[in-house]
């Protein structure tokens, strides 16, 4: 990568990736691979929208795990149907109400329309996968 392009992990105000969201049947069972395999360091998260949360480090980004709290929860829900796997992808911008307004004059379709407090108390909105390439999109401010 050229020395002017600070990467998407640069701390320049920038838009860059928070975290990758995984839906998962157990967190018992993934984490181990993560933690004690790969040697990834495991970051306390707190639960969050009926989902037990748990994540590992890499790099400046999260790997964050979401095992349903109850079938009827949204991940709950999201693992019944599709099983595990990727769930959503978090982009960390400087201003979460500017973006959603660039979103909205965009014509991309909100789940939330104002930001909301999410796992850590960080604030979030998501972006509908309709409007995203079939991606459900987190943004979160940095």
């Amino acid at each position: 990568m050229p020395p002017d392009n600070p990467g998407p992990n640069s701390t320049d105000g920038s838009p860059r990736i928070a975290h990758v969201g995984i839906a998962v049947e157990s967190l018992a069972a993934i984490l181990p691979f993560f933690r004690d395999v790969l040697g990834m360091a495991e970051v306390p998260m707190s639960d969050s929208d009926g989902a037990r949360i748990a994540a590992v480090q890499s790099g400046e980004s999260l790997i964050e795990f979401l095992e349903p709290a109850a079938p009827d929860t949204p991940i709950g829900k999201y693992v019944a149907k599709r099983g595990a796997g990727i769930h959503h992808i978090c982009v960390a911008v400087p201003d979460i109400e500017q973006t959603l307004e660039t979103c909205r004059s965009a014509g991309i379709q909100l789940i939330d329309e104002a930001p909301r407090l999410g796992a850590e108390g960080k604030r979030i909105a998501f972006l509908h996968p309709k409007s995203t390439g079939g991606i459900l999109v987190e943004l979160t401010e940095q």
